[in-house]
């Protein structure tokens, strides 16, 4: 890592040095493509009276936003390794911009559709700024640091809530969810040109890593590529229930035919994967790679199955709370949506938490209190029934979700140490994960009561905790990276 400030307490005021001015160049980044491309919740009420969409189109609009996010989010994490973060964190805001306000101005359903799954991609922009924060703080510090950026940018979703649909409701009149969206990707696009001219991707004088291929993660061992290859599939089971959502067994919303087309697009494809992945490691079961140049790919699963349940639980109970508290409590609309409104404003707080108490105790011990927090809690949540005092409810779910989010800040301060060139695939991999755990999650949602809703988030999560306690390990010591000219460089962890 960087050794920029390697001994200091990080003062995130200290906007004199370069390293705290990257952290917010990159967390603000973070936030505005959230407004862009979560800015569609708050808007949905306008371009659904506006355009006199039916509650499935509407559905369908939702569905598609997330679509694009799992597989985008393992692309940009390749690219980002490659091309570096300052030019793919600049693209996804401009792209993304511009492919937004496409879609402010569409005149038909199918080209809402179309654009909103392209927007998708967009939601990978978080994937960028972990490279780049990696490559800015110390081992000691890139918890905290990584903390803040995930937690401040991720409140880019409640920024848009407070924001766009004061401009659509007060600016051009039936249009005004046009012009909210917009001016929000206006500002994306400016701020991604002001981006890609005030950061670099490293320190002065420090080495950007790069893979020594592309297409695939590359592992160390043959046991890692059997697992890297099984690490693909719930990727693609989660597109498989995106589309059978649409199908005719649900929403009815593509017809049978297409459905198998796309369930067998998802198999061409994951074949793809898998030969790709093939391609790039196969060589390591001729020769092995160097004791020293190791990681073991293990590591990244359980990260990933982490973030499934930390950030897959974070997405599905912000959207069921308010109406589990409408239905089961009987809170006024209002009132209901105040108090869901807490849920995602302990980001702020529980994710650089998290990071910062993995920087003063170690990772593993962080993740093991963090996830016997998530089960309790949510165990213990799958036994409420409409008799228990709201208040107590109300406090349960709080407390679950600092646990939850605390652990996602403590997910991402653990996956820069693993392996340094390859810190945004291992990012996307676990960020596409955190959007699988929203997939099953909200699916589950749809098929059981609450309480049962709640119980298997808590069954999930003790089996996590298993893993974590079991067989993930504590990063320690040094890891190699090897420098354009072929030296090995190593690389502090601890």
């Amino acid at each position: 890592m960087s050794t920029l400030a390697g001994s200091e307490r990080l003062n995130i005021f200290a906007l004199g040095k370069e390293n705290i001015r990257i952290l917010h160049y990159t967390w603000f980044a973070f936030f505005m493509t959230f407004v862009v491309w979560l800015g569609l919740g708050p808007m949905m009420p306008f371009i659904k009276e506006a355009l006199s969409l039916s509650d499935q189109q509407a559905k369908v609009l939702l569905i598609l936003n997330v679509a694009m996010t799992i597989p985008a989010r393992i692309v940009v994490g390749m690219l980002v390794d490659k091309l570096g973060p300052k030019i793919m964190f600049s693209s996804i805001l401009v792209l993304g911009g511009f492919i937004s306000i496409a879609f402010a101005w569409a005149q038909s359903y199918e080209q809402l559709a179309i654009l909103r799954f392209l927007s998708g991609f967009i939601g990978a922009g978080f994937v960028v700024g972990i490279r780049m924060i990696g490559e800015w703080f110390p081992a000691r510090q890139t918890g905290i640091a990584q903390g803040i950026y995930g937690g401040w940018g991720n409140f880019g979703s409640a920024g848009a809530a407070m924001t766009l649909p004061f401009i659509a409701a007060n600016y051009g009149g039936i249009d005004g969810w046009r012009y909210a969206i917009t001016f929000a990707s206006i500002a994306a696009i400016a701020y991604g040109i002001f981006y890609y001219f005030r950061v670099s991707n490293t320190p002065k004088g420090s080495t950007y890593f790069k893979p020594k291929k592309t297409g695939a993660m590359e592992v160390t061992s043959g046991f890692d590529l059997v697992l890297y290859m099984l690490m693909n599939i719930p990727l693609f089971l989660a597109l498989a229930v995106l589309t059978w959502k649409l199908s005719p067994a649900k929403m009815g919303l593509i017809g049978e035919t297409m459905t198998y087309l796309v369930y067998a697009v998802l198999a061409i494809v994951y074949a793809l994967q898998v030969w790709k992945i093939w391609h790039v490691n196969s060589h390591i079961l001729k020769q092995p790679v160097p004791a020293m140049q190791r990681y073991k790919f293990k590591q990244v699963a359980i990260l990933d199955w982490a973030y499934l349940v930390t950030f897959g639980t974070e997405l599905a109970v912000v959207s069921m709370l308010a109406m589990f508290y409408v239905e089961w409590f009987h809170l006024p609309k209002v009132t209901a949506a105040l108090m869901a409104g807490i849920y995602p404003v302990i980001n702020l707080f529980a994710r650089p938490g998290g990071g910062w108490i993995s920087d003063k105790i170690g990772r593993k011990l962080t993740l093991m209190i963090v996830f016997a927090g998530i089960t309790a809690s949510f165990l213990l949540l799958g036994f409420v029934n409409r008799e228990w005092p709201i208040w107590v409810v109300v406090a349960m779910t709080i407390i679950g979700g600092i646990f939850s989010k605390a652990g996602s800040g403590a997910v991402y301060a653990m996956v820069p140490l693993i392996q340094r060139r390859m810190t945004g695939q291992i990012a996307g991999m676990a960020g596409a994960f955190g959007n699988v755990g929203a997939v099953i999650f909200l699916t589950v949602n749809s098929l059981v009561d609450y309480d049962q809703f709640f119980m298997f988030i808590g069954i999930i999560s003790a089996f996590v905790f298993a893993l974590i306690v079991f067989f993930l390990e504590e990063p320690k010591g040094q890891i190699a990276e090897t420098l354009p000219d072929g030296t090995v460089q190593m690389i502090d962890v601890k």
